[in-house]
């Protein structure tokens, strides 16, 4: 497979799905939007139907049955294993003449790096929870599990949201210090005490998505003073570094000259003591590096892995790069 060849891309996340094909000049002919992607939650064949509803319209704007080359950044690929197993479903759906599926970090990673013929660097990404990849031109990676406590992981969005929650109980029944997050986070949905914020989440009066909505209040209460929120966010940056440096390291590059791409909602939001962290103790542990902030659409960085698959001209990636880093992401 060489240049010219068209390629659909897809980013799957736990809440949403995007879709691009793209052909063999870098136009992005046909998008589509579709809901998350959760095979752990409902298996892998309704959770490939659930992309195959978006990437049935974006190839029905594109004026396309299928494409030459699928590149597939899906969320809960944590494992290799897994990757492979993902791949033989979209195989089955005969959406292209080949397919490759990447844990979605890879996107933002992809999406990231501006030398866009020579992919090298590392990305953490850090949303609802966190994860961190790197990769080098000649194909090698570096990754973690991050499926959980079981492997080592802390933080992220909901991560953070659950250890602001233990803080704040902790704190109104007596067994923790004082927090103000004791009152800040039931504040946030209009309760007068953490006793009425557990009872309406663990009853299902509020749902254990909104759980999420806490993470800003956190932020926020951090950013007032608290000591208690604050130490949650140092230790926020201190996974991130730990795991960029990490990754850097086992791919040589921990002395050189590399960027660690910075992603998700957490990240992207640039909270003043969060990201000053992490720059700071970068600088200490891994002098060289490149911190970026990523705010580009995932599917950006699916559809340069895929371009590089086909060994796609530089022309291509630009023009693929400058219509998602535009703001504008209609054909």
């Amino acid at each position: 497979m060489g240049v010219g060849t068209s390629v659909l891309a897809i980013d799957a996340g736990n809440s949403k799905t995007d879709v691009a094909v793209i052909d063999t000049e870098g136009r992005i002919t046909g998008t589509a939007r579709g809901g998350g992607f959760q095979p752990p939650l409902v298996g892998v064949e309704p959770a490939v139907d659930v992309l195959a509803e978006a990437v049935a319209r974006a190839l029905a704007e594109a004026g396309a049955d299928s494409v030459g080359h699928v590149s597939a950044c899906l969320a809960n690929a944590d494992l290799p294993v897994e990757e492979r197993q993902l791949a033989e479903a979209l195989r089955r759906r005969g959406w292209g003449a080949s397919v490759e599926v990447r844990n979605d970090t890879f996107a933002v990673l992809r999406a990231g790096l501006l030398e866009d013929a020579e992919p090298r660097g590392v990305a953490v990404v850090c949303g609802a929870g966190i994860n961190c990849v790197g990769m080098l031109p000649d194909g090698r990676t570096a990754r973690f599990p991050a499926i959980g406590r079981i492997s080592g992981d802390w933080g992220g969005g909901g991560g953070l949201a659950e250890e602001a929650l233990w803080h704040a109980a902790r704190a109104e029944d007596g067994r923790g210090g004082p927090t103000a997050l004791r009152e800040t986070l039931p504040a946030h949905f209009g309760l007068p005490s953490m006793y009425a914020l557990i009872e309406a989440l663990h009853l299902g009066r509020l749902s254990p998505a909104r759980r999420h909505e806490l993470t800003p209040v956190l932020f926020a209460t951090a950013a007032a003073g608290d000591a208690v929120a604050r130490s949650l966010v140092d230790r926020m940056a201190d996974e991130v570094v730990a795991m960029s440096t990490v990754a850097l390291d086992r791919l040589g590059l921990l002395g050189e000259e590399a960027p660690v791409v910075l992603g998700g909602s957490v990240l992207a939001a640039r909270h003043p003591q969060l990201d000053d962290r992490v720059r700071a103790l970068l600088s200490e542990r891994a002098p060289k590096a490149e911190p970026r902030v990523v705010t580009a659409r995932p599917v950006l960085g699916a559809a340069l892995l895929g371009l590089d698959q086909v060994g796609a001209p530089a022309q291509v990636h630009a023009r693929v790069r400058a219509h998602y880093e535009s703001g504008v992401h209609r054909r």
